[in-house]
């Protein structure tokens, strides 16, 4: 989520701290508490006098708005006074309009004597076109509807408000002098705070102005851009993110959160009704969305238990941890009709379904009595890869444990198993043998019909549509020609560059030109700032081509002309500077930004320059979009089975543009089976302010010929349906329009609500679902009761199109095929293959590193003394316990890390050519280097040196980005922020307990933190932790001067202890060739690539 509020003792600390160090106008001094039930009275007014010589002000600071016409404000209190109002309210739950909450957090400060007419209101609010301030020159409890009285002024994108301006625009009632030249400049003052601090809402009301007291915000209400974080959280300190008031989590809702924390996936839990009927554990943000919205449409909302999700291809761990807490949750209390626990979600991208539905099934099975005690019954309701048998291993859990399951595909619409569980339709038969292929044919529920009879006779399902239209047959005529008109973005002919090391996104885009039968690749280029020109080696179809991966953006573009679009998979951190970079090169029509969390004042910037210069901006916060038969970005569409059942590898008639990205494969579903099928889709992305807007590609989908009748899936927050509205009535959109805005469930909760996307939180009552439907229902779009009837409605205005001939359905063509990847194939237990290699020497695969059988932790139990003789021989001196047993441990440790490493590898290939025991060794030692083991002395040099400059980890990681460098002993291929490295552990908490001084150490570990929080793999690894450690070590000990210890680490001893260590290993591999008798290595020719040079 981005914006989010804060305590309003949060926002006076920022403003008084900022305008002391950075205003041209002085606020007279900030004097704050904060109490809370943990505060300690007794100290108070010890470390706060003025509490005992000043009238005072207490009021909570929970988000309340109009406390004072509450009641919620004591004024001109002394000490006592205001303490006593206080406890007599901590902890006490009361009603403001409507909404139930508990008191927990106060504020006191001075009370500010003044006249009305001393009384300003002043806000800033950020909207698409950069940022409203609104100025009212009375203000107070009785201000009201400050959108009608208010003087408005927008400040465009990257543009400065000067004190002139305010006085010239805002001013205008203020009368001259002292006080409109002070007020001006506040206002100035305020908005570059609002700006720099990245605020997105911030108002002050009222704002006391007397040429007695100067400037006094009396009540402030803020809303921060939590995205920016990385860009100025040293700046906001640490920030508490206070709930909306009634909204108080509960043990299991901070138990799921602090899951979410802790991993790349994403785990969210609402408990709405803990007393509830109808429980949900949904896949995907907006799935989430549009099965609360159609509960609540049946009419079932006042017995639904929770909202949340999960997604992101979450651990068996950590499905198992939330299916768990939910069960729970749900068996708590029961009812005599029993409960349902609806297991739903959209086809997913590349998440393995099967293996995902493990964590669920393990869950399930150890409540199983729990669960029929409560008398639950699941419905399940899934797509995606390997969706067969995950659907299978949930039919089957069902009949072991005795607890009634559902399980339904991909053929059935996505929310129809609602209906199903709540008893409003008939199930389809789908038999005792179910699966995916099974149920070809499923009824659709009415949702008018259900809510007026609640158990209607279901219609018979209509037959799946296959036909496409000729329109779209001759979609692909020219592409040159089409790849130039204003209306598309993307032909046959459309090549783009990726940036970002993704070959899996690259590989996804490469295998669907394949399937729509393209000539060549859409991928021309990759571009990779953190290496090397080189080239990525991918498949095509059966065959395999190259693809150049340049390190310069300015290259790649130079030596690859025809890329007009640029599919950007940079980090949140830094997509705005390589977006900006990128809108520098006139050849480029079309940038898609993939990354979620980039700050909204980013994001205005990046709108502003593509306007300026013409370019289609998609994102950010997407999966991007599909043109059918053409080209795809990235990973749309997901998996190529998918592809094929949606029928995306040939154009149809339907166009659609929708604010989900998760959701995007649930519409191409949809479209598929109600239609001829997809023409182009766009997925806009969930922010706030996307690049582009719904009418933007709805527009272009008007001027497409080929495109027949449009579909729009919008979401509760923002206003940009309106626009859409505003189209249809100016007769600018004519072609038939399906629309459902998500979000209907918001009117069940009483307080503010975020759900999956940082745009869905309506401000307003026009923002809100319900409102945006009504609005284009009366502008003339088709929009259903519910999004349970989405799909029948897109048929049925299909249905129409076609009998008024506007679409003429042709033949479907053979269906193409793509060969299976072999690691999917090997994941499904398809195929085998024999290993390379036989060791017994060591074993990397489990959690602790195992020496010939010998766990690590038992290596150290037996306390050798290899150290004190390396402190000897190498150093010249004795070194104290710890620092001897360090060495130790990082011997045991480096000694072995199996046989499919480069070293081992050279070690074991040169033994099996019957060499002896030297050759072996040095031939595995003259692997190590840079890409090899090398890095510790790297990782030592580096971190000291940013350290002694006196860097602060982020710039440290920023210099080393702008520089293009990585940053040595950061990073791992297989361990990561879930899955931790063992060494790194054992060999990081013994230094920290045990070394007199870990100041370097320590500076590695806050630079993890900023590389973990772009990708969990970016650890501090063993080079990196060895490497600062024993910078510490020797800085530390007291053995040496700091001249002798750098030149022991310029000298090599950190490589040395590598090499020292190693040996052990690849000795031991040598040993163990020689006595299983192997004989000369081979390597396999059908693993080699052979490429021609000349081709």
């Amino acid at each position: 989520m981005s914006q989010k509020s804060i305590y309003e003792f949060s926002g006076k600390q920022l403003l008084a701290k900022w305008f002391s160090q950075n205003a041209k106008i002085a606020l007279p001094d900030t004097k704050l508490v904060q109490i809370t039930p943990e505060t300690d009275w007794s100290t108070l007014p010890e470390k706060h006098p003025w509490l005992l010589t000043q009238p005072l002000v207490a009021k909570p600071d929970q988000l309340i708005k109009r406390r004072g016409k509450a009641g919620l404000i004591k004024l001109n209190a002394s000490w006592q006074q205001a303490s006593e109002w206080i406890k007599e309210r901590m902890e006490k739950e009361i009603a403001v309009e409507g909404v139930h909450g508990v008191l927990d957090h106060f504020i006191v400060e001075p009370f500010q004597p003044h006249a009305q007419s001393e009384e300003f209101y002043v806000s800033i609010i950020s909207v698409r076109e950069g940022d409203l301030v609104y100025f009212y020159h009375e203000g107070g409890v009785d201000v009201g509807d400050v959108d009608e009285k208010a003087v408005k002024l927008l400040v465009r994108i990257d543009d400065t408000l000067s004190a002139q301006t305010v006085e010239e625009k805002l001013l205008v009632q203020v009368a001259a002098g002292a006080v409109r030249t002070r007020l001006a400049q506040f206002i100035a003052d305020l908005f570059e705070f609002y700006h720099t601090m990245f605020f997105s809402y911030l108002e002050i009301n009222p704002l006391v102005v007397s040429n007695e007291h100067g400037i006094v915000p009396l009540d402030l209400a803020a809303k921060l851009d939590q995205t920016a974080e990385f860009e100025v959280g040293e700046k906001w300190g640490k920030m508490e993110w206070p709930a909306p008031f009634g909204r108080r989590a509960t043990r299991e809702e901070r138990y799921i959160q602090s899951l979410d924390e802790k991993t790349g996936a994403s785990l969210k839990l609402t408990v709405l009704n803990p007393n509830g009927r109808v429980w949900t554990m949904v896949a995907g943000g907006g799935a989430s969305v549009v099965y609360a919205d159609t509960i609540t449409d049946l009419g079932f909302g006042h017995e639904l238990s929770n909202y949340g999700e999960y997604s992101g291809d979450p651990s068996e761990a950590l499905t198992y941890e939330y299916a768990k807490t939910i069960i729970d949750l749900m068996t708590r209390t029961q009812r005599p009709e029993g409960k349902v626990l609806i297991i739903g979600g959209g086809i997913a991208n590349f998440t393995n379904v099967a293996e995902t539905f493990k964590g669920i099934v393990r869950a399930l099975t150890g409540n199983k009595d729990k669960l029929i005690a409560t008398g639950v019954q699941v419905w399940v309701r899934r797509g995606g890869p390997n969706y067969q048998q995950g659907l299978k291993a949930m039919r089957q859990c069902g009949e072991h444990i005795g607890v009634p399951i559902h399980v339904y595909g991909p053929e059935t619409h996505i929310t129809s198993v609602v209906s199903y569980a709540l008893g409003l339709v008939p199930p389809p038969d789908v038999g005792h043998h179910h699966h995916a292929a099974a149920t070809t044919a499923v009824a659709k529920a009415d949702v008018s019909e259900a809510i007026a009879n609640p158990v209607p006779t279901p219609a018979p399902a209509p037959a799946p549509l296959t036909p496409r239209s000729a329109a779209a047959a001759a979609a692909t005529g020219d592409g040159k020609a089409a790849a130039k008109e204003a209306f598309s973005l993307f032909s046959k002919d459309t090549v783009c560059a990726v940036y970002g090391m993704q070959p899996g996104a690259v590989q996804n885009m490469l295998d669907f030109d394949h399937v729509c039968g393209r000539k060549t690749p859409s991928v021309s280029a990759m571009i990779y700032p953190f290496s090397g020109n080189h080239f990525q080696k991918f498949y095509w179809g059966a065959s395999e081509v190259l693809i150049p991966v340049y390190q310069k953006m300015e290259e790649a573009f130079r030596r690859h002309p025809a890329i007009d679009t640029l599919v950007n998979f940079a980090s949140f951190r830094s997509v705005f500077q390589s977006v900006t970079e990128t809108l520098q090169y006139s050849q480029i029509r079309t940038i898609a930004i993939i990354a979620e969390g980039v700050p909204e004042n980013r994001t205005k910037s990046i709108i502003r320059q593509a306007r300026e210069k013409g370019v289609v901006i998609i994102g950010p916060a997407t999966v991007g979009g599909i043109a059918p038969g053409c080209f795809r970005i990235g990973n749309t569409g997901g998996m190529i089975d998918n592809i094929i059942s949606s029928k995306l590898y040939r154009p149809g008639s339907v166009a659609y543009v929708s604010r989900s990205g998760g959701m995007s494969n649930e519409l191409n579903n949809i479209v598929s089976r109600n239609s001829d099928g997809v023409c182009e889709g766009v997925a806009i992305g969930g922010d706030r302010y996307p690049g582009t807007v719904f009418v933007d590609h709805l527009l272009r989908y008007e001027a497409n010929p080929r495109v027949k009748m449009l579909v729009l899936l919008g979401e509760v927050g923002g206003v940009d349906e309106y626009d859409v509205c505003e189209a249809i009535k100016s007769g600018k959109l004519t072609k038939p329009l399906v629309a459902w805005c998500m979000g209907t469930c918001a009117s069940i909760f009483a307080y503010e609500v975020q759900f999956g996307h940082a745009g869905a939180l309506a401000r307003g009552q026009m923002e809100t679902a319900a409102a945006k439907n009504a609005a284009m229902r009366a502008a003339g779009a088709h929009v259903p009761k519910s999004f349970e009837d989405f799909g029948s409605t897109i048929r049925q205005v299909y249905t129409q199109l076609v009998k008024q001939g506007t679409i003429v359905e042709t033949a479907e063509p053979d269906t193409p095929t793509i060969p299976m990847d072999y690691s999917w194939a090997q994941k499904l237990g398809l195929i085998r293959k024999p290993t390379s290699f036989i060791t017994t020497v060591s074993d990397e695969r489990g959690e602790e590193l195992v020496y010939a059988g010998v766990p690590i932790s038992r290596v150290f139990e037996e306390d050798l003394g290899v150290g004190g003789v390396i402190a000897l021989l190498w150093f010249k001196r004795r070194l104290p316990r710890y620092a001897t047993k360090f060495i130790e441990m990082v011997l045991m440790l480096c000694a072995d890390h199996g046989a499919a490493v480069a070293g081992a590898h050279n070690t074991i290939v040169t033994t099996r050519a019957g060499k002896d025991l030297i050759d072996s060794l040095v031939a595995g030692l003259m692997t190590i280097g840079p890409r090899f083991g090398g890095a510790i002395d790297g990782a030592a040099q580096q971190f000291s040196q940013s350290y002694d400059k006196g860097w602060s980890p982020k710039h440290f990681v920023n210099e080393m980005r702008n520089s293009g460098e990585l940053i040595p002993g950061i990073g791992h291929r297989v361990k990561s922020v879930q899955n931790p490295d063992k060494r790194v552990t054992l060999l990081r908490d013994y230094a920290l307990r045990e070394f007199p001084n870990t100041d370097l150490l320590k500076y590695a570990l806050e630079v993890e933190k900023l590389t973990t929080a772009k990708r969990a793999t970016l650890i501090l690894n063993v080079d990196g932790c060895i490497g600062t450690s024993f910078v510490d070590l020797l800085r530390g000990s007291g053995c040496f001067t700091r001249e002798e210890a750098d030149s022991f680490i310029d000298n090599g001893c950190l490589n040395g202890l590598f090499v020292l260590a190693r040996s052990i290993g690849l000795i031991g591999h040598y040993l163990d060739q020689k006595r299983l008798k192997q004989p000369l290595y081979r390597h396999p020719w059908d693993d080699i690539s052979y490429f021609d040079d000349a081709q």
